[in-house]
């Protein structure tokens, strides 16, 4: 088990950036694969990108594709999601999420999730 806490969320302008960082604690953070997902209010929760546990490999939804980027730092236990051209519709609760197999983070049954940080879009 690792506990997770996200931080970076904000309110910024449509077309505008955040970057987001998701600080696991324990000692084995690079064995998991690491993940982001988010929940617009009066929606279900939905997949936006992950990260196998070295790095090489990434996933991310369609809706995010060619403006978010998920990378990670295993010497600091930390996962990032860099959120570029922003729009409204990016507003949600981002969550970050943790477990040893990559389908199971790509699902959302990780065994391991943060509280959330709240990413507010202004058109």
């Amino acid at each position: 088990q690792v506990q997770l806490v996200e931080s970076g969320g904000g309110l910024v302008q449509a077309g505008g950036f955040l970057r987001l960082s998701c600080t696991a604690s324990g000692r084995t953070f690079s064995s998991y694969v690491m993940g982001w997902f988010r929940q617009a209010p009066g929606k279900e929760r939905e997949f936006v990108a992950a990260i196998s546990w070295s790095g090489s490999s990434t996933t991310y939804a369609d809706s995010v594709k060619g403006r978010f980027t998920i990378s990670r730092d295993n010497a600091k236990n930390t996962v990032y999601l860099q959120m570029n051209s922003l729009k409204p519709e990016d507003t949600a609760v981002y969550y970050c999420t943790a477990d040893h197999l990559y389908n199971r983070v790509t699902s959302g049954i990780g065994d391991n999730w943060g509280q959330g940080t709240q990413v507010t879009v202004s058109s």
